[in-house]
């Protein structure tokens, strides 16, 4: 089956803008990343981890649609999507600095908040009322894989207002890097296979960011990882799990990320009905471990494709770092 993808609109193309990236992401992976983005966005089936991409195959969500709508569930599972859950987890983290015993991270994920404007505002109304040390959202902001990005823009926009500083982010494999500079003038911190010390009274825990690692694969450990010392305690946002033993391999503590949905459209039971990802199931939603790599998948906040869900709630997760007692 061959596909043609549609008409990328990647905003970037040339000038301060394009060597400020080149900076920061690293040029080989943004010359690779723009390139993707102009000539595969969209396809059905092309490169990145997975060969076949079932996001891009848009007849299935009109079949979706008309299913549940049929069957009468579509109501219900619409009511699903806007019920976001609000999941606390605890991490336990060795050599954490004891002024960073009880540090929350608020962390979204899968957004594509240009879906349905109703997910915005449930979002806003869920994380009102949180109280956290800092923000963090594990990519897709958008729900094409190509095209234009201003609508996602515009609703994510509607958003950032609401969420407390400091808030950083990562790019996903349905994101275009032409969000970075408008998302970034509104006060979110993109980490491009970077990383930043969060300080607090005289002491620093590190927060890295790396690249889409699912589509794109422009993933540099090594550069995200260049300007954190030894033995610091270092938390890692990846748009995907499937990086899980590198992760592990770097010595990060704390791994958070999304891309899964959890399923989004379950059986009884968060048995999902399709997987999109290269990593072992347990690692699909939730907490768990991998050697001393602690790891959290978001089930995603938003929806894809369609916004309904069922027997996988969405969730707003607050995650509170706590030391281990010698």
């Amino acid at each position: 089956m061959k596909t043609t993808p549609k008409k990328q609109t990647t905003r970037i193309s040339g000038g301060p803008g394009v060597d400020a990236l080149a900076a920061r992401l690293g040029p080989v992976n943004l010359r690779s990343r723009l390139y993707l983005e102009a000539n595969h966005g969209g396809q059905v089936f092309g490169p990145g981890r997975n060969s076949f991409h079932i996001e891009n195959v848009e007849w299935l969500n009109t079949v979706i649609r008309c299913v549940f709508k049929a069957t009468g569930l579509y109501n219900r599972g619409y009511r699903n999507y806007t019920d976001i859950r609000i999941m606390e987890n605890t991490v336990e983290l060795e050599g954490l600095p004891s002024v960073f015993d009880g540090f929350r991270l608020l962390h979204l994920s899968d957004l594509h908040a240009d879906l349905d404007a109703a997910l915005v505002d449930a979002v806003i109304e869920r994380v009102s009322s949180l109280e956290y040390d800092a923000c963090v959202i594990t990519g897709d902001f958008r729900i094409d894989t190509t095209g234009s990005s201003d609508a996602a823009v515009g609703e994510v926009l509607r958003l950032i207002p609401h969420l407390k500083p400091p808030k950083f982010a990562v790019l996903g494999n349905h994101d275009s890097i032409a969000i970075v500079p408008p998302l970034e003038g509104a006060g979110l911190r993109f980490l491009l296979n970077e990383s930043v010390p969060l300080a607090r009274d005289g002491a620093c825990i590190y927060l890295a960011g790396i690249d889409d690692p699912h589509l794109y694969e422009t993933e540099n450990f090594e550069k995200a990882c260049a300007d954190i010392p030894s033995g610091a305690t270092s938390i890692l946002l990846a748009h995907s799990p499937e990086v899980y033993m590198r992760a592990a391999g770097c010595g990060f503590g704390l791994m958070l990320c999304g891309h899964t949905h959890g399923g989004q459209i379950c059986l009884p039971g968060r048995i999902a009905l399709a997987r999109n990802e290269h990593n072992p199931r347990y690692m699909d939603a939730g907490a768990w471990r991998y050697d001393s790599l602690q790891g959290y998948t978001s089930p995603g906040t938003g929806a894809s494709g369609v916004p309904l869900r069922f027997f996988c709630p969405p969730e707003v997760t607050v995650h509170e770092l706590r030391g281990i007692d010698d």
